[in-house]
């Protein structure tokens, strides 16, 4: 995966007015947040947000392929949607698109949080 620098920049510009932006370094990728909430990914050079049941129908209506990566063998898919191509060059698009990726964000049930590893 590759995280283009300059896209991620782009959409913590373009986000900024949903919120608080961040990005964390990922496999090579980048995870982006707003309000610390996970909305998308940057990997493969490209912009994938976040998605759910509730919003999978809007993303197939505007056929945007599921993220799907290659593991030990098999083809692992995660619920993010590749972004639209007008995101790229247009702000309010990306944000629309935003919008529902961080309400897709604050409906995924919290991460457990790992148990600490016993000191020796």
């Amino acid at each position: 995966m590759a995280a283009d620098p300059a896209l991620i920049e782009w959409v913590k510009e373009a986000v900024a007015p949903l919120g608080t932006i961040a990005h964390k370094r990922l496999f090579g990728g980048a995870t982006l947040y707003c309000d610390g909430t996970t909305f998308a990914i940057v990997a493969f050079d490209a912009l994938w947000f976040k998605a759910d049941a509730q919003s999978d129908a809007m993303w197939d209506a505007a056929g945007c392929e599921r993220f799907t990566v290659e593991m030990k063998g098999r083809t692992a898919s995660m619920n993010y949607r590749r972004a639209p191509d007008d995101v790229y060059d247009d702000a309010d698009a990306l944000r629309e698109w935003a919008r529902i990726a961080i309400a897709a964000g604050l409906r995924a049930p919290p991460k457990k949080q790992r148990k600490a590893r016993a000191a020796d």
